[in-house]
């Protein structure tokens, strides 16, 4: 079915806030850190959809079974006429399986950083779902987002978080990310989210670091990123992509490593950089069954469903506000 016109909704940030932002995280003493939200420009994007297909890159072809197998008895406790809202929405695929379950469900709001990305797929998801009212946003969603006004009143409203980028949030931001939802769902609201479970060290490190090198490009891209929106001069062709799991911290690490020294300009602020040091760009948090139960509840929820896979790699929930 063809596209069809849907108006964008952008929330955008002050660019000297993000500029004064990047230079904070460059200039630490530590490490060198970035937000994983410059991930996606357009081709960040592109890059994680093909990231997605990749075979050493189990968790969405895991939450897509998860999903697949599990939206009927989502959508009953959902119930009907529901809005979704769907942070990160990327290329709208996994809310389908949502949509194509619930009871005549009323709107959709995808929300991402990328908009262009959000909004030609917001353009398919409205022309393959005529009756359901679609409303992109592009906003960084990590910050609070009002959502726009909707057609019809929705009898409850449904937050949907798959992929398991809460992994990207440290504890204290992710609780505090989790109370926004709630807050922004209201009472008798809900969240569906993705989870990915605690596992093997080598199969961790093996879906941050795949052959194909897509992962690699993906991380690099974030210095595009930054140099066509921020204008700074990071040279692409001087950092080398790593990600190691760290068993004490139960996260991955991703980082960009110097491979040589250098010095970027970040607006106004120099950034020296020796041969050898990173710039860490993600971390992703893993978490058990129980440690993500605990955490939910101090965001102001309560777990009403957990479904996993046979092999309990990943985990999806369904989290009512308490």
């Amino acid at each position: 079915m063809s596209r069809r016109e849907v108006e964008l909704l952008e929330h955008r940030s002050h660019l000297r806030t993000q500029l004064e932002e990047v230079a904070i995280g460059l200039t630490q003493t530590d490490q060198k850190t970035l937000p994983c939200k410059w991930f996606y420009d357009e081709l960040g994007s592109q890059l994680f959809d093909r990231i997605c297909t990749l075979d050493a890159y189990y968790p969405t072809r895991t939450e897509h079974r998860i999903l697949e197998d599990s939206a009927e008895a989502m959508a009953r406790m959902c119930g009907p006429e529901c809005a979704i809202i769907e942070y990160g929405a990327g290329s709208v695929v996994k809310v389908r399986f949502l949509l194509d379950a619930l009871e005549e469900p009323v709107a959709v709001v995808p929300i991402d950083i990328s908009g262009s990305h959000v909004a030609a797929a917001a353009a398919e998801l409205a022309a393959d779902y005529p009756a359901i009212e679609v409303l992109p946003v592009c906003a960084d969603y990590t910050r609070h987002v009002p959502l726009p006004p909707m057609r019809r009143e929705a009898r409850r409203k449904v937050a949907f978080f798959p992929g398991s980028t809460i992994g990207n949030f440290h504890r204290d931001a992710a609780i505090e990310f989790l109370s926004r939802i709630a807050q922004t769902v209201g009472e008798h609201g809900a969240l569906i989210i993705g989870v990915d479970r605690k596992k093997d060290a080598a199969i961790l490190e093996l879906a941050y670091n795949d052959p194909e090198g897509i992962t690699a490009e993906f991380n690099r891209n974030l210095l595009r990123h930054l140099n066509r929106e921020l204008g700074t001069d990071f040279d692409l062709d001087r950092f080398t992509h790593r990600a190691v799991y760290s068993e004490a911290r139960g996260r991955i690490e991703m980082h960009l490593e110097s491979e040589s020294d250098q010095t970027v300009m970040v607006g106004e602020t120099p950034v020296e950089l020796t041969s050898g040091e990173t710039i860490r760009t993600e971390c992703s948090y893993k978490y058990s069954s129980s440690e993500f139960r605990v955490l939910a509840r101090e965001a102001g929820f309560r777990c009403r469903a957990e479904w996993t896979d046979e092999d309990r790699l990943f985990g999806v929930y369904l989290l009512e506000v308490a």
